[in-house]
């Protein structure tokens, strides 16, 4: 049995990696994480009883605390999901994510790399420093065309560059020391267990609860779509084929505007918890737009599908339904957030601290 160390595990996509992982049987985890405001061990409930599973409370800024895990554990692999992710949040605190995205990956990289060199010659080679990243830190595309794993760098928020720097570590640390790295580059996430600071649980919930459907500008801005449980097989598909120095988009050829994707969601409300009068669409809200709105996301996960086979299981429209039921069955995960953590007020509006 595979022992992997994940990162950032009570995140979203990191919660959504976990439970593949142990449901599957694939790895024993432990999963490292601080528990800011968006980690959630509710969303490894079904899992968290299982023998596979282990949870270290940790920032990864911690040196101390991250060698001594790697010294007990004695991970085949680290698969680094930690990061501070929202673009709204890095505008109002940009230093934050720089401590967490820039420093705390080099402290995990160095970590790995003293606990890599004690390990024998067939472990070493078996070893996997895993770093998954976004494709903001490329920038913003026209109407046309597509990120590719060649595309030039070019962030335009606190977050993606401080993601970007991340990327540049990683690679650092493979073509200097020679640590195996692997690094993936994904298109904007959704599913269930999404913390609903993000587009699409704030408009579901939000909708819900008799609220505005903020949309930024005009809603024009295009986003490519990819489903989490999708992401989380794509992640172990790279980790264990994947090859050591490579960087592999994923994407799921979903296009859609802002403002599709919110009025598909009150479509889907309408059909499955219609109101008592009136349509969700009347919600809808256009707002000042955020400083810095890249246009247009969209990746190209061609060498993904070539080198290693990989295909999405669930296009935008079977996965929005998917995720809209999920919200409307599990008030029990979210309800709690929107009363204690985020009510859906608006953030990054340039006013940092």
């Amino acid at each position: 049995m595979l022992k992997v160390i994940v990162t950032g595990g009570a995140g979203f996509i990191g919660s959504a990696l976990i439970r593949h992982l142990v449901k599957n049987e694939l790895a024993e985890v432990v999963n490292l994480d601080k528990l800011t405001y968006a980690g959630n061990l509710e969303s490894l409930r079904e899992v968290s009883s299982s023998p596979l599973y282990h949870f270290a409370k940790l920032d990864i800024c911690d040196r101390e605390g991250v060698a001594n895990l790697f010294a007990s554990f004695q991970p085949d692999a680290i698969m680094h999901l930690a990061a501070e992710s929202h673009v709204d949040r890095s505008i109002d605190d940009p230093l934050c994510f720089v401590k967490t995205n820039v420093l705390g990956t080099a402290n995990l990289l160095q970590c790995a790399l003293e606990y890599w060199r004690s390990l024998d010659e067939a472990r070493k080679s078996a070893f996997r420093f895993q770093h998954i990243s976004t494709d903001e830190v490329y920038g913003s595309l026209g109407p046309e065309g597509f990120f590719q794993e060649t595309t030039p760098y070019s962030p335009r928020s606190p977050y993606s560059a401080s993601k970007a720097s991340s990327d540049h570590l990683v690679r650092a640390w493979g073509h200097t020391f020679g640590l195996p790295v692997l690094l993936s580059n994904c298109s904007n996430n959704y599913g269930p267990y999404h913390f609903p600071e993000k587009l699409i649980p704030l408009v579901i919930l939000n909708a819900l609860d008799g609220k505005p459907l903020p949309i930024y500008g005009k809603g024009d801005n295009i986003r490519d779509w990819l489903y989490v449980e999708d992401h989380a097989k794509a992640l172990w598909l790279i980790n264990r084929k994947g090859l050591p120095g490579e960087t592999y988009n994923i994407g799921g050829h979903n296009e859609r505007t802002n403002l599709q994707v919110v009025q598909t969601i009150c479509k889907i409300l309408d059909e499955l918890r219609p109101k008592q009068s009136g349509k969700y669409e009347d919600q809808i809200t256009f707002v000042t737009d955020r400083p810095g709105h890249d246009q247009r996301y969209a990746i190209d996960a061609d060498k993904l599908r070539r080198e290693l086979g990989w295909r999405p299981e669930e296009n935008f429209d079977t996965g929005i339904r998917r995720t809209v039921q999920w919200y409307l069955d599990n008030d029990w995960w979210w309800r709690p957030i929107r009363e204690k953590k985020y009510s859906g007020e608006r953030l990054g509006k340039g006013e940092t601290k």
